[in-house]
């Protein structure tokens, strides 16, 4: 399944049916007076978080989502039905922004949450509404209001527990094959992952989500390479795991080339915890590889860990280094536990 995170779409909710014209004639009844009833409503458009969705793609094939036209009235007081409502189903994680792609609308991070994008329009009134005292046999009923149009952007960005950044060819897409049952492309050459991917990553019998993300470039903000638009699939992650790799002549100036990417996107992503490892370290021989952490170390200002997902080096203890992260910040987020409010003795 081709994979789409952006895409642009028409909404319009359903006009309001007309009032009738209706008067009430029965055998016996001498002055029936008016009977035409109300137009029903127009149909909403809705936009609902849905599980078992990671892609826009439905929306490539269909652009255009129209409510139904509310019920016209009709005689005996009968009011028109509701026109039904249009639906958008969208993967958790979805925004929804203005034509501008800028304003944005509302933002659904959670399976079940739905907004209105359109209030479909008022059904009119029957002629019932404009009886009085000098007009007994009213002959007008309003029509129903129209719906409302507009263009509107949808715009994924992934949820998950973790981020995998990196120049092309760190060793991101092994890394996810790796420790997940994800099957990302996996070449020797830039570029191999051309979309985000998402897998579950499982250790000490807790779990998290890891999402992989095409690689960065020198320049990539300004739209080298494939550009910056992937790095909204990780800024809702808890933890970035910066692979570099073995293979690269100077892994400083290699960290120091995506730092500089996450600091020109902004959105918060160079504020992020980050665990930084040496990846491909199967490659070097001990002198070469304890060089090359030490370079690493002292540009990044951390501990490095290594790792080779060929042959497993390393990878667990990665694994539990984005675990305990992502525990401190779910905590974080949960909030300090309530105190102990139980009454007691005093003495």
């Amino acid at each position: 399944m081709k994979f789409l995170d952006q895409a642009k779409v028409y909404i319009r909710s359903g006009d309001g049916g007309a009032g009738s014209v209706s008067f009430r004639r029965e055998k016996f009844v001498e002055f029936g007076g008016p009977d035409g009833g109300d137009g029903g409503r127009g149909g909403d458009v809705w936009v609902e978080a849905v599980d078992g969705l990671n892609t826009l793609i439905d929306y490539r094939y269909r652009q255009h989502f129209k409510a139904d036209t509310g019920r016209h009235g009709m005689g005996r007081n009968q009011t028109g039905a509701k026109g039904a409502d249009a639906q958008l189903k969208v993967p958790v994680g979805t925004q929804i922004f203005e034509d501008d792609n800028e304003t944005l609308i509302c933002d659904l991070t959670e399976v079940g949450q739905r907004f209105r994008l359109a209030a479909g329009g008022n059904g009119g009134f029957g002629n019932q509404h404009f009886k009085s005292s000098t007009n007994r046999a009213p002959r007008r009923a309003n029509p129903g209001l129209p719906g409302h149009e507009r263009w509107i952007w949808l715009r994924l960005k992934l949820i998950a527990d973790a981020g995998l950044v990196g120049l092309p060819n760190a060793g991101k897409s092994t890394f996810l094959a790796t420790v997940t049952a994800a099957k990302p492309k996996i070449a020797d050459y830039p570029f191999t992952t051309l979309h985000p991917n998402l897998g579950v990553a499982r250790i000490d019998a807790r779990e998290f989500v890891i999402a992989d993300i095409p690689g960065l470039i020198e320049g990539a903000h300004q739209g080298a390479g494939i550009g910056d638009r992937f790095l909204g699939h990780v800024e809702r992650t808890r933890v970035l795991l910066h692979l570099v790799s073995a293979r690269e002549d100077d892994p400083a100036v290699a960290y120091r080339t995506v730092r500089n990417e996450l600091v020109s996107y902004a959105h918060g992503l160079a504020e992020k915890p980050e665990i930084v490892a040496l990846s491909q370290i199967d490659i070097l021989n001990a002198e070469e590889r304890a060089e090359k952490m030490a370079a690493l170390q002292a540009e990044c200002g951390q501990q490095v860990l290594a790792l080779s997902a060929a042959t497993g080096e390393g990878v667990e203890a990665v694994q539990r280094g984005l675990m305990d992260k992502i525990a401190a910040a779910r905590q974080t987020e949960a909030g300090p536990a309530e105190s102990d409010q139980r009454w007691q003795p005093e003495g």
